[in-house]
């Protein structure tokens, strides 16, 4: 009898405008049931948003690059995020980019203001797509705040004509520092002007295919000035009241709810506090934002991903986990409201752990962790070696990884010391020595052998 022929295919990725294996499920997708057992934790939960379901609970914060030339997105951009995308997060959000030129942080920031620039955004959303996975992008617009230079370049220095840079504009005629220009004060004319590039950008997003779209709201940028009474002064029907102030983004956001599929969440970060609460003077304070919380939830925003701060030269940082205390009394106040799950919360910042963002999950701080810290894993070597011991080891999950992989939590440590032998000595002995205390703490359970164990890097 002629010995049985299998044959093992690599399909590729569905839609997809080039060949890339099919990711079936989505890298970072827990196995469930959990081959030890145990239950799947909150942080690996998927969680649905309208028509879009995110595998996991840890979302790529926005992260300026300051790599864009004229708003087109370079090959850095790809190089980028596409390493992180491939990983697994419940979803990747791309970094501030403006709706307007002049709404710019710096010269090289991503822009959105042209259908020229859908092209380039449209390759990164297919490479995530083509990887079964999730990507939002940031609308922005820098305000008072906009025509810097990068801040490796310096951390507090304006933009002069030679190197590209404009006038800023904002609600009022107040600079965000000493050192900062003075923004001329915005228009009613002008105003509408910016509303319409808002729902303009957000057409192009769709065009591009980004699955979430998310309104900074937050770091002193534009619509933050204007929702804070520290920076806005006016006296017409866009300052003064709360209800005044928090007009223009409420506008922002029917603009671009108007435009965009009923079935595509909408984001908003917002910085909960000014953080000036020590100075004797009005400022934005979370009591501000859970009420804005329950307002926009009314206006179709689904997620508020609470940040702090950026709005005033004089905040006050002393306190760590503030931005995790907003976003607990921001649930609360939802909950008590009944509108928890007709918007969502995220909370960022000073999240280096999954066992720490787990614990925030587990305790209701907020329904999804946004994370800057999981990209900088990804580029330090070393890290990466602390990064997985505290994901796979720390946080026990097992989880679909990329192209199939499957690494038994046993076996890390020697992968990477086989493959990876630049890795810094310290880093990788005094890792050794945590993973082996913590392997003995708990009888050796992760050293059952089993070939469907999946190593977690997300």
């Amino acid at each position: 009898m002629a010995p049985t022929t299998t044959h093992y295919i690599n399909k590729a990725a569905p839609g997809a405008p080039f060949f890339t294996p099919l990711q079936s499920p989505a890298s970072g997708t827990a196995l469930d049931p959990q081959p030890n057992g145990k239950p799947i934790p909150r942080l690996f939960t998927p969680l649905k948003i309208r028509d879009v379901t995110f595998q996991n609970r840890i979302f790529l914060a926005p992260l300026c690059q300051y790599s864009a030339s004229n708003g087109f997105v370079t090959p850095w951009h790809m190089a980028h995020l596409g390493g992180i995308i491939s990983r697994g997060p419940g979803l990747s959000i791309v970094e501030a980019t403006a709706v307007l030129p002049e709404g710019r942080i710096t010269p090289e920031d991503n822009g959105i203001w042209d259908d020229a620039h859908i092209k380039g955004f449209r390759e990164i959303v297919d490479f995530a797509h083509s990887q079964n996975q999730k990507i939002a992008i940031q609308l922005a617009h820098a305000g008072r705040k906009a025509s810097t230079v990068a801040p490796f370049l310096h951390l507090n220095a304006n933009a002069t004509l030679v190197a590209g840079g404009w006038q800023p504009l904002g609600p009022s005629a107040i600079p965000f520092s000493e050192v900062n220009q003075t923004p001329n004060e915005l228009t009613k004319e002008e105003i509408q002007h910016i509303i319409k590039a808002w729902a303009d950008a957000a057409k192009r997003a769709v065009a591009a295919g980004f699955d979430v779209i998310e309104i900074h709201n937050a770091h002193g940028y534009l619509l933050m000035s204007f929702i804070s009474p520290a920076t806005n002064h006016r006296t017409d029907e866009y300052g003064g009241s709360f209800e005044n102030r928090i007009r223009l983004t409420l506008e922002i956001i029917d603009a671009i709810r108007a435009v965009i599929p009923d079935g595509m969440p909408l984001f908003l970060r917002v910085s909960a506090s000014d953080r000036i609460e020590h100075l004797d003077e009005p400022s934005w304070t979370n009591q501000d934002t859970i009420k804005f919380a329950s307002i926009i939830a009314e206006h179709g925003v689904d997620f508020i991903d609470v940040s702090s701060a950026g709005n005033h030269s004089k905040q006050d940082f002393s306190n760590p986990r503030a931005q995790q205390e907003y976003a607990a009394e921001i649930s609360r106040s939802l909950k008590d409201n009944g509108k928890h799950g007709q918007i969502f919360v995220g909370t960022v910042g000073g999240i280096t752990s999954g066992v720490q963002a787990e614990k925030y999950l587990q305790d209701g701080v907020a329904d999804v962790c946004l994370t800057l810290w999981v990209s900088a894993q990804y580029f330090l070597v070393s890290s990466i070696v602390l990064f997985l011991y505290d994901w796979i080891l720390m946080l026990p999950i097992e989880i679909k990884f990329v192209w199939n992989t499957k690494l038994r939590p046993l076996n890390v440590l020697y992968i990477l010391q086989r493959y990876m032998p630049f890795i810094d000595t310290i880093a990788f002995a005094s890792t050794a020595f945590i993973s082996s205390m913590y392997f003995f703490k708990h009888k050796l359970s992760y050293l059952r052998p089993s070939h469907k164990s999946l190593a977690v890097l997300t």
